[in-house]
């Protein structure tokens, strides 16, 4: 017998298959289903050719991603990071955030290492209602940015807060009654000379001075010099890993080794080799060290990221661990916002962050991190300081 046989047309064609593949996907364990379904893109814009720095926000999000994604992602769906890089320039950041938004179509952004680039995508997320989470740059004004609809949190220090502790810390530590600040001219400097000043004034200080040094200076003798002769008896250190390297080279032309307490911006890099020996005298904040009793969650995440990156042996090799720990956690509550938020709508996701209630991270157990009136989910009482030793970054022990 003889059957006719009704051609398959491309319309038909695709409904089979696409039958099929439910089918399957169906057949699938949970884990494996979210890996077939659509990834949900998490944008992450920072200065990926600055070393150290760059990798350890990449290895972050990644090991935090890989971990998700294991328990079946978010939704049902995986998550994927798509990376640019933004050279540590305030233009190129805003002309990459606008890519990963409009074209590669993230549902959250990720930030990076420099306020002034920060600053200048705050705007534009607030206008498009993109949530966007900054794992590393401190700029109070950030987060707190005036905006009548907020859609930018921080999992990372904050430079009013960091300056507070930077004061009691000098204070308890070398007995500092007269500091002078040296600070970076930019927009960060000029954050934590408005932060210094009112935290020195509530502690009833007098600064020596306050003294500016450009990015690219390769001697700071001179401003030095001027906090010296007004009775500088500390100083207090803002800038990124070169300038404050020439902060260092510069005390030691000088004969002068006042203990010097700073922001994190010396964290990773080649401080070190550009500062030289005197660099291991700067103590600075971190938000989070390998070191010492790790929680599970520490143990876990310090095995993950051994079995993957063969360079790291230990918890030395994971420099700078702030940078690493804040993205990890900063993945963690955007997976926990878009769960809270049931999809992947921005308003809903943005809403979802006030949602989150308790949440597990590296740096801490997170309870209630986020509100409509704050927006950073980490405090004084999660910084601790540390120094290099060895071109390795420890904690501080006086």
């Amino acid at each position: 017998m003889i059957y006719a046989c009704t051609p398959i047309t491309g319309l038909r064609r695709r409904v089979v298959l696409q039958g099929a593949l439910a089918i399957l996907i169906g057949s699938l364990p949970f884990a494996e289903r979210a890996l077939a379904a659509e990834p949900i893109k998490i944008g992450l814009v920072t200065a990926l050719s600055s070393g150290a720095r760059g990798e350890a926000l990449t290895r972050g999000a990644t090991i935090a991603i890989e971990d998700i994604n294991a328990k079946g992602g978010v939704l049902g769906r995986p998550l994927e990071l798509v990376r640019r890089d933004d050279e540590s320039n305030p233009a190129k950041g805003l002309t990459a955030a606008r890519e990963l938004i409009q074209r590669e179509k993230v549902a959250v952004l990720l930030g990076g290492l420099d306020t002034p680039v920060q600053l200048a995508i705050v705007p534009f997320v607030n206008n498009v209602k993109m949530p966007f989470v900054v794992p590393w740059a401190a700029g109070t004004n950030i987060t707190q940015n005036g905006a009548a609809s907020n859609y930018v949190f921080r999992v990372s220090a904050m430079d009013d807060e960091v300056d507070k502790a930077i004061v009691a810390f000098a204070g308890k530590t070398f007995a500092a009654k007269k500091p002078g600040l040296i600070l970076v001219n930019n927009p960060w400097g000029e954050s934590n000379e408005h932060g210094l000043r009112a935290a020195l004034k509530a502690a009833g200080i007098e600064p020596a001075g306050v003294e500016k040094f450009e990015a690219n200076d390769v001697d700071v003798v001179a401003q030095l010099s001027r906090l010296k002769q007004a009775g500088a008896d500390s100083l207090f250190l803002v800038g990124n890993v070169g300038p404050s390297s020439q902060v260092v080279k510069s005390l030691d032309r000088m004969g002068w080794s006042p203990p010097i307490v700073s922001h994190w911006g010396p964290a990773g890099g080649r401080f070190t080799e550009l500062a030289g020996p005197s660099a291991e005298s700067v103590v600075f904040v971190q938000t989070y060290s390998f070191f010492g009793n790790l929680s599970p969650v520490g143990r876990r995440v310090l095995a993950e990221l051994q079995a993957k990156y063969p360079d790291i042996k230990g918890p030395a090799d994971v420099t700078p661990a702030v940078g690493f720990a804040n993205a990890y956690d900063s993945v963690m509550v955007i997976a926990g916002a878009i769960q809270k938020a049931g999809s992947t709508d921005p308003t809903a996701i943005r809403d979802g962050f006030y949602g989150i209630d308790r949440l597990e991270g590296l740096i801490k157990t997170y309870e209630k991190p986020f509100a409509q009136n704050k927006h950073d989910a980490l405090t004084a009482q999660d910084y601790i300081w540390a120094h290099f030793e060895d071109n390795h970054i420890l904690p501080f022990k006086n």
